[in-house]
């Protein structure tokens, strides 16, 4: 991935933050360490210290991540859809254990698509699949979930900040409400850990994914509390409580817990600093009439600081996209999980945008690392398109 620099400048942090220096430390002391590449389920000298470095990411991200979760609670995953995956298939299939009755699990409708996707294989397997419609800001409430909820319901699966616009869900509320029908409850905090406070005190699960806050691709972690059961999707080992088995990359685990660590420290104020950025970009681009924010500014919806989302009157995202490259700023339409395909962006239908203003969907993302003057650039860049378009 390119750095930003004076001539490129990238600004597709939600689809896959730059690695940051702590997590490439992190990874190049593993390989110069003399347990490197060591197995640590072996019971040599090389097996325990790596199983003891890979203890010491676990407890690093539990601090990170608060809750109330414990090391042992910490999976090690691949990432953001093995995350979603294993929790809302192997979640259901453990709450319907015990519980026959729990045949039924909520997804809302502006998941991300690894969420989303697996309601096909949950209704093969005898489940009743329902979304939960977001309001016109993309926000799920308490009061559309409760009306779904019933002895029947054995999860509800809600995101804690979305991919697309950066709206950031009540996830504790949404938590309780769940409970008090006897469902499980989980969250994808792809986006929002280690960018804002989240409280996942009443969450049963929480999934974290590595290269979303600087870490290496192909990292992330599955909070699972200990009285949770979980249907594994893999089998063949004991490891990571027999509910993700296969040998662990310890490599990888130190970099994220890294990673987590430096984005943690200071949070606020990181946090103070990308929200003034990104209030400036939006005040900025939005001043032309045909650019507008997807969720309006004045609305009063928590969103994550460091996502901007746009769109464009009379121009269609791909277009965007590549004209802004050309002059230098990598961004993306909407989520980039979703380039290449024609479709309206599902979260965008959701929320009930017209499919003429979402095909010029825009999402800008960055976290403290990219600097006033870099998006500066990019919004007199943004307006020059436009303009040029006219």
């Amino acid at each position: 991935m390119r750095a930003s620099t004076a001539r490129r400048v990238y600004l597709d942090y939600a689809a896959s933050a730059p690695m940051r220096a702590e997590a490439l430390a992190a990874e190049r002391a593993y390989e110069e360490s003399p347990f490197a590449g060591a197995n640590p389920n072996s019971l040599h000298t090389a097996g325990r210290e790596a199983a003891r470095a890979l203890d010491g990411a676990r407890r690093g991200l539990a601090r990170c991540l608060g809750g109330g979760f414990r090391p042992m609670e910490v999976v090690f995953t691949s990432g953001g859809t093995e995350n979603n995956n294993l929790a809302i298939v192997g979640m259901a299939h453990g709450a319907r254990g015990k519980d026959r009755r729990r045949t039924r699990v909520l997804l809302s409708a502006v998941e991300h698509d690894s969420g989303l996707d697996v309601a096909p294989t949950l209704r093969d397997r005898g489940f009743d699949v329902v979304t939960i419609a977001p309001d016109h800001a993309g926000r799920i409430g308490v009061e559309a979930l409760r009306p779904l909820l019933g002895p029947d319901v054995a999860l509800v699966s809600v995101m804690a900040a979305n991919n697309e616009t950066g709206v950031l869900q009540p996830i504790a509320e949404l938590a309780r409400a769940a409970h008090d029908a006897g469902a499980l409850f989980y969250t994808d905090a792809a986006q929002g850990f280690g960018k804002v406070p989240l409280d996942v005190r009443g969450c049963d699960a929480v999934g974290v994914v590595g290269h979303k806050i600087g870490a290496s691709v192909g990292t992330g972690a599955l909070f699972v509390r200990m009285r949770v059961p979980v249907r594994p999707l893999m089998h063949g080992g004991g490891q990571e409580r027999e509910i993700r088995p296969g040998t662990q990359d310890v490599r990888g685990a130190l970099g994220l817990a890294a990673a987590a660590r430096a984005c943690c420290e200071g949070m606020e104020s990181k946090r103070q600093a990308v929200a003034e950025r990104a209030a400036r970009l939006y005040e900025v681009v939005c001043a032309s009439p045909r650019i507008a924010p997807t969720v309006a500014r004045d609305a009063g919806v928590a969103c994550l600081p460091g996502i901007v989302s746009l769109m464009v009157e009379g121009m269609d995202s791909e277009s965007l996209v590549l004209q802004l490259d050309a002059r230098g700023f990598e961004v993306s339409a909407a989520s980039a999980c979703a380039s290449g395909q024609a479709a309206p962006s599902h979260v965008l239908s959701a929320m009930g945008v017209s499919g003429l203003l979402s095909s010029g969907s825009l999402r800008v993302s960055f976290d403290e690392r990219v600097s006033q003057e870099d998006l500066d650039r990019f919004a007199e860049a943004l307006l020059q398109v436009v303009s040029a378009s006219a």
